[in-house]
């Protein structure tokens, strides 16, 4: 299980935030205000492994390698999630962080919901588990990664009763560089060409297309109910049933819900200081589903050497 608080002093020591609620709309701005060093990496890291640990018993288990190998012992070369391609570790970055801001922030979101993330989701990403095994047993299979597919995190609302009464769903993004144009792709889909009149319009299959049409209850759900059943099923007991009565398909038990868009990545060239991709003011018009948002934005300036020296330093 996820056991690990966010830890509170090295965020703060770390970002300067700005949060704003309105409605069912809640906006929170996170910048960077001091550098990446030594003691950033090792406040965040004790989360980083309570995030990645069930994933990395299990993969380590499939693939036949211990938790910790020696040096030069069988399979060393595939310890996760150490091992991963770079554009894995990013989009890995970007889905732990969403979950550790949601605790960390709860009470500046929307709702001000007590969230919490029983556990994360990433050993079901299928395409790690096919590299794994492979790279333990041929160090020269090295490769990128498909995406894991479903909502990048789920977090809960435990009642007093240990039943979950509300969840967020995460949609996690990283970019290297938050330009205006990577901003809008991202958000509305890239641009195409029009055959006939050669108009250049977006496709409409971005981040809002995708939390727009997602299903009242997500798939995510259900894997995080099925680890809670292998991990902690007594702890859990309450939990795991209500999850089963809202994911039952003949009249499910109606389950609030709330979507979270994390954004992250190093602020553009001409970017100032509390300049916002998304406007705090009022729900965006691109949103159309019923639920709460969120949306959290994380500006960095080094980013890609916090992501770079953290993940190197897990388990090390």
């Amino acid at each position: 299980m996820h056991t690990c608080p966010p830890p509170s002093e090295a965020l703060d020591e770390w970002l300067e935030s700005f949060d704003s609620v309105r409605g069912r709309f809640g906006h929170l701005l996170l910048e960077q205000k001091s550098d990446t060093d030594n003691d950033l990496i090792a406040g965040l890291r004790p989360y980083f492994e309570s995030a990645h640990t069930d994933a990395r018993e299990y993969f380590h288990a499939q693939i036949g390698i211990n938790l910790h190998p020696d040096a030069g012992a069988p399979g060393e070369e595939a310890c996760y999630p150490n091992c991963l391609p770079l554009k894995a570790l990013r989009g890995l970055f970007g889905e732990v962080m969403a979950g550790m801001l949601t605790e960390a922030f709860r009470d500046s979101f929307v709702g001000g919901h007590a969230w919490r993330v029983p556990i994360y989701l990433f050993r079901y990403h299928a395409d790690v588990e096919a590299y794994l095994f492979s790279l333990a047993r041929d160090g020269r299979r090295w490769r990128e990664v498909f995406g894991r597919f479903g909502s990048d995190f789920i977090g809960v609302v435990l009642d007093d009763d240990g039943r979950v009464s509300r969840f967020i769903a995460g949609e996690a993004k990283w970019r290297r560089l938050l330009t205006d144009g990577v901003f809008n792709e991202l958000m509305l889909g890239e641009l195409i060409t029009d055959p006939d009149t050669g108009e250049r319009t977006r496709s409409g299959k971005g981040v809002w297309f995708e939390i727009n049409r997602d299903t009242p209850v997500p798939h995510g759900l259900r894997q995080l109910q099925r680890l809670l059943e292998q991990r902690d099923s007594e702890g859990y007991a309450a939990a795991i049933l209500s999850l089963d009565e809202a994911l039952i398909l003949d009249h499910p038990r109606p389950l609030p819900r709330t979507n979270l868009i994390l954004i992250a990545g190093n602020g553009a060239q001409r970017r100032e200081e509390g300049d916002v991709l998304i406007g705090w003011e009022e729900l965006p018009n691109e949103y159309t589903a019923p639920h709460d948002l969120q949306v959290v934005e994380l500006i960095l300036s080094d980013g890609e050497l916090l992501i770079d020296g953290l993940y190197s330093s897990l388990w090390t």
